[in-house]
């Protein structure tokens, strides 16, 4: 059972979805606000600090919610579960690279949909092992503690996968992982999804440290970081 003080943001602009979605979490112990568009969204996030954001992808009005992922991702890591009717490849993994933390395509079980919020609330909020600070390279340093890294420096902005994935590439530095092994280390092994997540993270990784991370694609087997 969640606390009652988990808050879980339904954005969502089918009242009949979002009832269902708000009466399966509140049996469970969540504490649900609805939002039924993109602009009332961001409201109710700011108002309500919430642990978990449910998001609706093909919303109406001027804000869908793609657009309302980029401006919560713009100052905050909170977990985000896309609920999409588009189950088109391009769509997840557009959302995946926005910082989404998972997605669902409907129709879905109301009762699929929180047993996915308590996996990704399992995964966000289990205790990290406290590690000396790591030098990726000499521009890349990732400091557990801190849950940070740096180039030069100055922090590098992650979603909380990215950080994640990295952290566990560096605690299995020179060792190739297959992609199953990485959706098991980083994701967990309740995690229900594509391989191709684990694809779409690694290009994030390397769009935001370049050519100084070298991480290694091997062919038929996944990925290592050396």
């Amino acid at each position: 059972m969640a606390s009652d003080d988990t808050v879980v943001v339904i954005v969502e602009d089918d009242p009949n979805i979002s009832d269902l979605v708000e009466l399966y979490l509140r049996r469970d112990g969540f504490r649900p606000y609805q939002a039924d568009s993109g602009e009332r969204a961001l409201d109710v996030i700011r108002e309500r600090d919430p642990s978990l954001i449910l998001l609706d992808v093909g919303l109406g009005g001027e804000l869908d919610g793609l657009d309302v992922c980029r401006r919560v991702r713009a100052d905050s890591q909170v977990p985000i579960i896309f609920m999409t009717a588009r189950d088109d490849e391009i769509d997840r993994v557009l959302g995946l690279e926005l910082g989404a933390d998972d997605y669902v395509t409907k129709p879905f079980s109301p009762r699929e949909l929180v047993a996915r919020v308590k996996a990704v609330l399992r995964r966000v909020e289990a205790p990290r092992r406290i590690s000396p600070v790591t030098e990726l390279s000499d521009r890349i340093v990732l400091d557990s503690a801190r849950h940070e890294v740096t180039v030069d420096g100055a922090p590098v902005a992650f979603a909380t996968r990215e950080f994640d994935l990295l952290k566990y590439l560096a605690d299995n530095r020179g060792i190739a992982l297959s992609r199953r092994q990485l959706l098991d280390g980083v994701w967990g092994h309740d995690w229900v999804g594509d391989d191709r997540t684990v694809d779409v993270h690694v290009r994030q990784l390397r769009k935001k440290l370049g050519d100084d991370l070298d991480l290694v694609t091997v062919w038929g087997v996944g990925y290592r970081l050396d």
